[in-house]
């Protein structure tokens, strides 16, 4: 299981962009990472061919290491937390805020 899954804001503990918040677009769990709006956009060149005769350049998403990522659970302060995961009462998997005495995560 993940810890941070599609649709959870978080915010980048290390690297260049350290301090910027975003919303995870896709996570890739095979590559231990996940592609966030708006952080991680390159240009990639495109060759000429028949369909794009001039060529040009295109946007694309690079994805960031699940490591570098914390998810934010008071997006006012922009606080963060660990995940980690425990049963319910009902017997299902939830997962939980650390710095949250251990409060479920929506």
């Amino acid at each position: 299981m993940n810890r941070i899954i599609t649709g959870d804001t978080i915010k980048i503990i290390i690297g260049a962009d350290k301090g910027k918040t975003g919303k995870v677009l896709k996570v890739l769990p095979k590559e231990s990472s996940a592609l966030v709006e708006g952080i991680g956009v390159k240009e990639r060149h495109i060759k000429p061919n028949r369909a794009n005769p001039k060529g040009g350049k295109k946007q694309i998403h690079v994805p960031i290491s699940l490591s570098k990522l914390a998810l934010v659970v008071d997006e006012k302060t922009g606080k963060t937390t660990r995940v980690g995961y425990a049963k319910n009462a009902d017997g299902k998997t939830v997962r939980l805020a650390r710095k949250l005495n251990n409060r479920e995560v929506k």
